[in-house]
């Protein structure tokens, strides 16, 4: 498991594929396709071409909500949303062979999630992003240590990967708390050079 991951986003300027491009000559090695309201066949394609931009780094790609589609694509796994397909169904369709995330926005939402039998959980939002329509309730690193507590208590041991809003500066705070890793997708687009953006992420990440 790594402990930096980027999901695809968008701008007037950069694709989903190009995005992951980027995210992929940054040393990130985890790309999370996710490519909301997009029509099945455009996610087939990119896919396949992240796909091969992965693998020319050893990269893994997971792709968002769409189990079905794993096995076309070539991925190494999906992530699941509250309100897509359950974690135990999916799991029965792929397997144990595919890795399979899923979103928490409280403790009651990891701890279905580690008893379903996800891989990781995608904990967040760290606090308030423009990249994820209806956001849930904000967390902050107040939020995460309780979380992180309460798993504690009960022996959940998962991997938790913080998201939403994340940039640089709140990465030593957060490994601090004791979160696996962390999600990130906006910030990275956001600068001046992505590639140098990652580059600068993945070290700290790696360091600490």
């Amino acid at each position: 498991m790594t402990n930096v991951q980027f999901i695809t986003h968008f701008t007037d300027k950069i694709s989903y594929e190009t995005s992951a491009a980027l995210a992929l000559q940054g040393g990130c090695r985890w790309i999370q396709l996710r490519m909301k309201d997009a029509e099945e066949s455009e996610i087939v394609g990119t896919a396949r071409r992240v796909r091969a931009l992965c693998d020319a780094v050893g990269a893994k790609l997971i792709l968002d909500d769409h189990v079905e589609l794993v096995v076309e694509t070539g991925a190494d796994g999906v992530h699941l949303g509250k309100n897509d397909m359950p974690i135990r169904q999916a799991r029965r369709l792929l397997g144990n062979g595919y890795v399979i995330g899923g979103t928490a926005n409280t403790f009651e939402d990891v701890k279905r999630i580690y008893e379903e039998g996800a891989d990781y959980v995608g904990c967040g939002p760290f606090r308030f992003t423009t990249t994820k329509k209806n956001l849930a309730s904000i967390l902050g690193t107040e939020g995460y240590a309780d979380i992180l507590q309460r798993m504690k208590a009960e022996a959940i041991k998962i991997p938790l990967i913080a998201i939403g809003g994340i940039t640089c500066d709140d990465i030593p705070a957060l490994r601090e708390i004791g979160i696996s890793g962390i999600a990130i997708s906006g910030s990275i687009l956001r600068a001046a050079d992505p590639i140098a953006e990652m580059r600068r992420i993945v070290s700290m990440q790696e360091s600490l």
